[in-house]
């Protein structure tokens, strides 16, 4: 065995080819697009038929897909009940895992071929967004909102959510970041997903581990962390102060670096420079103020910068939208991701067997039962006692 290919984390292994997206330093493409013209340009049900389809749709094709994505959004009675099951105290990702594996048993498309799968993608991106809506109403004590046509997909999502049409703005912001979460290459949910599709087993189950991937807070949650971070300070000179104080004890200041950006990630900056409408609105100057000052102290000073998941957190918190909701509509997004790597690795699959370096004992001998002291008798020593009380 050649032990010297380990890479710890597989960090800087090829795993796979893929024509979904390119990850670079400076630049991600969706299937060749620039993610900063699919920002400027096009909405998040555009970006969604690029990656199950491949191409950017014409005006009737996009028509047809949000009409479809409208009529999948409802949720099956049974889904609803499940819902209801769940202890309210239950975390959001426990609770989006459990509900999306229930919905599975619903699942009306019921055949393999090509056009039904990319269909069944569709499905499984109106359901997760009602099954987060509808999380989110039934713990405030209120019942879920049936899907008002006429809505896009991210202001369907906040009007089933907290009750009200979104103004423009807001809606605006929600489906930007839905377009800049919906794909990455690689990363560890999306992994996930391939290695569970390519034993050749079903999408919702897929989805169910990618989604247990990035409930990990080394995945997903940051921008969960950051919300929680601007808000706990009074000034941008007190929140300047505890960066400084944090990495002169060598913590890490959440929402900034990145495993792959290491200049910057320019998903973040595409997003920042669309939330000061949204800051004016709210009347958040203040807590705008307390952002800047921790980014120029993280960038200007230890030039450590910062990825998507600081200004979403931020977003996501002027949207009105309670924490535990935030890695739920990462995984709203990234299911237009998953589902195409789930695709493309049915279309050329090979199963993903590594192969492991072994650190254990060298060859030992047997010793009989009898004559066996295990570390549960040095532990115990009267540990038929302990067994049995």
């Amino acid at each position: 065995m050649n032990q010297e290919t380990f890479k710890p984390g597989l960090e800087g292994v090829v795993a796979g080819e893929s024509a979904i997206a390119c990850v670079e330093q400076d630049d991600l493409l969706y299937r060749g697009y620039a993610i900063a013209d699919l920002a400027a340009h096009a909405t998040f049900e555009e970006v969604a038929y690029l990656l199950l389809y491949g191409e950017l749709p014409n005006r009737e094709q996009l028509e047809w897909f949000k009409a479809d994505l409208f009529h999948l959004r409802s949720l099956s009675a049974g889904v609803l009940d499940a819902l209801r099951l769940i202890p309210p105290e239950a975390d959001a990702m426990d609770t989006l895992r459990t509900i999306v594996s229930m919905a599975g048993h619903f699942d009306p498309i019921n055949y393999a071929e090509p056009d039904a799968i990319r269909r069944r993608s569709l499905w499984l991106i109106a359901q997760i967004a009602g099954i987060i809506a509808a999380r989110n109403r039934l713990q405030n004590g209120q019942e879920p909102l049936p899907p008002k046509p006429g809505l896009s997909h991210a202001a369907q999502l906040l009007y089933q959510s907290l009750g009200v049409e979104p103004a423009p703005v807001e809606t605006r912001l929600l489906d930007l970041t839905l377009i800049l979460y919906a794909e990455h290459e690689f990363n560890a949910s999306t992994f996930t997903a391939r290695v569970i599709c390519s034993t050749q087993s079903d999408m919702v189950s897929a989805v169910v581990g990618a989604i247990g991937a990035l409930k990990g807070p080394l995945h997903g949650g940051a921008n969960e962390g950051v919300t929680k971070l601007l808000t706990r300070f009074d000034s941008a000179d007190e929140a300047r102060t505890w960066v400084r104080e944090s990495l002169a004890r060598h913590e890490n200041v959440v929402g900034f670096g990145h495993r792959v950006y290491k200049n910057g990630d320019h998903r973040a900056t595409i997003l920042e420079r669309e939330l000061h409408p949204m800051v004016e609105a709210r009347g958040a100057t203040g807590l705008m103020a307390i952002y800047d000052g921790i980014r120029d102290v993280m960038e200007n000073e230890k030039k450590i910068y910062m990825n998507l998941d600081y200004p979403s957190g931020l977003t996501y918190y002027l949207l009105g939208l309670p924490i535990e909701m935030y890695t739920p509509i990462f995984a709203a997004a990234r299911i237009s991701g998953w589902c195409a790597h789930c695709m493309e690795q049915r279309n050329n699959n090979r199963l993903y067997r590594p192969l492991s370096r072994y650190t254990g004992p060298a060859h030992r001998v047997l010793v009989p039962l009898e004559s066996r002291t295990g570390w549960l008798e040095r532990a115990v020593p009267d540990f038929s006692q302990a067994l049995h009380g």
